[in-house]
């Protein structure tokens, strides 16, 4: 998991004009040539506006947005003295460098998976097979299937989100999810269909370069839309898209369908196109999300610079552990502000093969160089000092991947303790021969623009690769695009999608927003309960073993799996059901 929870076969995947509760974008950068510098400024509790912004003054601040919600504003400054000041300030109770939070996979040419896991994973690509099967089942849908594509889910399958299963019973509609990621496009036949233009927000702004002139989004005329400032129905990236998708993909004929194919897809973009993603827009999509009556949000990311916010780890600078610690207040009264407003927060565990109740060693942080020279630099991570937003965070349900045999994945993260619940999302080597596989991983929307810009269809608009899959209506009026990706990032959207289909059918009317409403510890409650409880394994310690393309010496790792069948460090509570959720 480097920026976001995914990975895939030719894109290893994984936030936002900022808005002052919604509205009044602004710029997200480090320093500029002027000595200008960007920061995240967290107001103490009981504090009145009046008095933070005196104190904002004070300190040679001047703010550029602000989020009364929970206190928190986005400020410039030239006083290179402005942490220290800040913190005289009575009023103020943390600063954070306004930096991003997760990281773009540097090599989009391999499908090995995302994030801190295993950094010089290559898989290499393969050919055939996937793509000949593909090929073969994308002209129609049938009485069995509902959709063309369906043979190749074997993630709905698992969760039993089928014709046959929970499509009968409940479908999600009126339910209102948020998709916080790099965001979504509403122009892809199965997600156009449930795609809420109106209540969809970017709050990002893109990011050309970091600190050392390092390409980060790029310049912004090199911009398909020759502005920094995307349109809330985009996503350049290919993350959210799939994310979307996977949790409300339409019934329509074409490709595939979502867990709850009749929920709506609200885009709340906090993500860059390089997945790069910031600490203020995470904060207004989660105030956003609260305040318009969103019912469940997929966050498939993680809140950095840091992987891991420790507040007093002795490799961090005094600086740096202040940063961390604002980092994690401010999420967490974003957080707590959402849930408290009734939406179901849900997270990907992360994608770095390790247990997070254990000490272990890190290096991937600070992830983006927001000054000249900052680079990662190892440290040793106490799970009682640190944490990873936002999947930590109170009230936030975290998920864990499995692969097609039900076998937690071999990348994901886990916990006895950490994880809440497990969901299919996918596992290249979780074949017979654990060799690379493909169909192993989660098929999902794939935007055009990005397929072609990648060189992955040909001029008649067939895929060339293998990762990519083609689907047309019967009639071949309109075609559209899917691609295989793993991670922890697919494995949360369809515990989302779970999460849809419980308001769907328990939720009652939202009288103020319209759709349906939820508590959110009734929400969870039930998505708990209803999970298909799976053991560790026996033993609990778990051999991967997987063959690389053109290696003979397999990787091997262990994994040590503790609790109980009813919850453990693998799954949690279990493994969710679509058709479990609905008495069935």
């Amino acid at each position: 998991m480097k920026k976001l929870f995914a990975a895939s076969a030719a894109l290893a995947l994984i936030a936002t004009p900022m808005f002052a509760n919604g509205a009044g974008a602004t710029r997200n950068r480090p320093a500029d040539e002027s000595g200008e510098q960007e920061f995240v400024v967290l107001y103490t509790e009981g504090a009145s506006l009046d008095q933070a912004h005196a104190a904002i003054a004070a300190a040679g601040g001047t703010i550029v947005s602000e989020n009364t919600d929970v206190g928190v504003a986005t400020v410039v400054t030239t006083n290179s003295g402005f942490t220290e000041a800040a913190a005289a300030q009575s009023a103020i109770d943390g600063t954070a460098e306004n930096r991003v939070i997760g990281e773009a996979p540097q090599d989009v040419a391999n499908a090995g998976e995302v994030g801190k896991a295993d950094p010089a994973e290559d898989e290499g690509r393969i050919a055939g097979g996937a793509a000949a099967k593909a090929k073969a089942t994308t002209a129609t849908a049938t009485a069995k299937n509902v959709e063309p594509l369906a043979d190749l889910q074997w993630d709905m399958k698992q969760i039993g989100a089928t014709a046959t299963g929970s499509y009968k019973y409940e479908q999600g509609k009126g339910v209102l999810v948020g998709i916080i990621d790099t965001g979504v496009d509403g122009s892809h036949p199965d997600i156009a269909p449930n795609f809420d233009a109106a209540l969809s927000r970017n709050f990002t702004v893109d990011v050309p370069y970091d600190a050392d002139g390092n390409v980060i989004d790029g310049p912004c005329e090199e911009e398909p839309d020759q502005s920094c400032n995307d349109p809330a129905d985009v996503d350049e990236d290919g993350h959210g898209t799939h994310v979307a998708s996977t949790i409300a993909g339409a019934i329509n004929g074409i490709g595939i369908a979502g867990v709850a194919p009749q929920a709506t897809i609200v885009n709340l973009r906090a993500g860059q196109d390089s997945g790069y993603f910031f600490l203020q827009p995470s904060i207004d999509a989660l105030t956003y999300a609260a305040n318009v009556g969103i019912d469940v949000v997929n966050m498939s990311y993680y809140v950095d610079p840091w992987l891991f916010n420790c507040s007093a780890n002795p490799a961090d600078s005094p600086a740096d552990q202040e940063e961390q610690r604002t980092i994690v207040k401010a999420m967490q009264r974003a957080l707590t502000f959402a849930r408290n407003h009734g939406v179901t927060l849900v997270s990907a565990a992360g994608n770095g093969a390790t247990d997070y109740t254990k000490f272990i060693t890190d290096g991937s942080s600070p992830d983006f160089a927001s000054e000249p020279g900052e680079a990662p630099y190892t440290r040793t991570i106490d799970p009682a000092d640190c944490t990873s937003m936002p999947s930590e965070g109170k009230g936030v349900i975290t998920v864990s991947s499995t692969g097609p045999s039900t076998r937690k994945a071999y990348y994901s993260d886990y916990g006895n303790g950490y994880i809440d619940v497990a969901a299919p999302g996918g596992d290249a080597y979780d074949t017979p021969d654990n060799t690379l596989s493909y169909p192993a991983l989660v098929l999902a929307a794939y935007p055009k623009a990005l397929a072609i810009a990648n060189g992955e269809i040909d001029a008649n608009g067939d895929p060339v690769v293998p990762w990519v899959v083609k689907s047309c209506t019967a009639d071949n009026s309109t075609c559209a695009y899917y691609q295989y990706l793993q991670g922890t990032s697919m494995a949360s959207p369809h515990a989302a999608g779970v999460v849809a289909l419980i308001v769907g059918k328990y939720g009652i009317r939202d009288w103020v927003h319209g759709g349906k409403f939820l508590p959110a510890d009734v929400t969870e409650w039930v998505l708990k309960a209803t999970a298909t409880k799976t053991p560790c394994p026996t033993p609990p310690a778990y051999t991967y073993t997987r063959y690389r393309p053109g290696q003979t010496v397999p990787v091997v790792t262990t994994h040590v799996c503790e609790g109980t069948k009813s919850n453990n460090g693998f799954y949690g509570s279990g493994i969710v059901s679509a058709t479990r959720v609905l008495g069935h």
